[in-house]
């Protein structure tokens, strides 16, 4: 990964010299904190969306925990989710964070107290109904201040591995015999120790990760046959709906291709901002050079983007703000709880 970046530092710096600002990215996305790119939390995009936009985000509320009791805390979320119109199975995710740390589904009260017990003070929560749907995709969405429309610059879909019960193989047994699970047990072995020794039931499928990160294990797969002008339209309209939002990645829930390809049936469960990657790089069958194209290319758009933000009158903050808060976030991270 870090091999990937180093063009992009490069690339950076020339930019910089052109545009007169080592900091132009950050007023890509003007209407949130640093453009998205660090110490943004989830729902700070959701919180500008318009009624026709939060159509078609999954429902969600935030709660900061404190030090109070974990039983007096548990009993309000469970209040205020059920004053929000939803209810337990609930996803858990830190109001700071990326690349899947810390989300967890919560699928009863006692799997809820734990996750307010081992979260740290201070720390907000953004917590998310959970989908009906299973199929997951990461859609880039682009759009130029004054223009009336935007581009889908990549589709990926993404997939949960999981591993297939004999009734005889424990699990460690079943990752162990799968050719790219198995490069991963340091991963599933943490996250699933309590049945890491027991048999699987014959068919039953075991899905080792819930949150959709490559880096927890998710297979990513380039899909961009799919962007079309069905899809694109209904994406236009919805951020005619997120004002001075030009640049991020959707990670949405769907039911199906076909209905993704229409424009329909789909659930934004996240829209991450200036650091968010095309995550088709991550596709088995892409090459470096290809990941470091599109690297260079979502940079010198942000540089772009924030070149036309300043000429009208947004201010770029200092390097200064964005040090300070990827210091706070990266703190804050390493007291999450474990993945699922």
């Amino acid at each position: 990964m870090w091999l990937m970046y180093i063009p992009v530092v490069l690339q950076w710096v020339l930019l910089a010299i052109r545009y007169r600002s080592l900091s132009l990215p950050l007023i890509a996305n003007p209407a949130i904190s640093l453009s998205g790119m660090v110490g943004t939390s989830k729902s700070e995009i959701f919180e500008v969306a318009g009624d026709e936009a939060r159509k078609w985000i999954l429902p969600w509320m935030t709660y900061e925990v404190s030090d109070a009791d974990v039983d007096t805390q548990t009993t309000d979320v469970l209040v205020a989710l059920r004053s929000s119109g939803f209810d337990l199975p609930i996803v858990g995710k830190p109001e700071l964070g990326c690349r899947g740390v810390g989300v967890k589904l919560l699928k009863s009260e006692s799997e809820l107290q734990d996750y307010l017990k081992s979260f740290p003070s201070g720390g907000g929560i953004q917590f998310q109904r959970l989908s009906d749907w299973h199929a997951e995709a990461g859609v880039f969405y682009v759009r130029h201040p004054g223009q009336d429309g935007g581009e889908i610059t990549s589709i990926a879909l993404k997939y949960m591995p999981y591993v297939v019960g004999d009734g005889v193989s424990t699990l460690a047994e079943l990752v162990a015999q799968d050719p790219r699970a198995g490069e991963l047990l340091h991963l599933y072995r943490n996250r699933h120790n309590d049945k890491w020794h027991e048999p699987v039931p014959e068919g039953e499928i075991f899905r080792l990760i819930f949150a959709a990160s490559h880096s927890r294990g998710a297979v990513f797969r380039d899909a961009n046959h799919l962007i079309n002008e069905q899809l694109l339209k209904s994406l236009d309209r919805i951020f005619d709906d997120i004002p001075n939002i030009n640049y991020g990645r959707l990670d949405v829930k769907f039911k199906d291709i076909e209905s993704l390809q229409l424009g329909q049936d789909f659930e934004i469960i996240e829209i991450n901002g200036g650091s968010a990657e095309s995550i088709n790089i991550w596709d088995r069958n892409a090459g470096l050079w290809d990941a470091i194209t599109t690297l260079l290319r979502q940079y010198r758009t942000q540089f772009k983007l924030g070149h036309a933000n300043r000429n009208q009158g947004y201010t770029t903050p200092g390097l200064l703000a964005l040090y300070k808060a990827w210091r706070h976030e990266s703190k804050l991270v390493k007291q999450y709880p474990q993945n699922d």
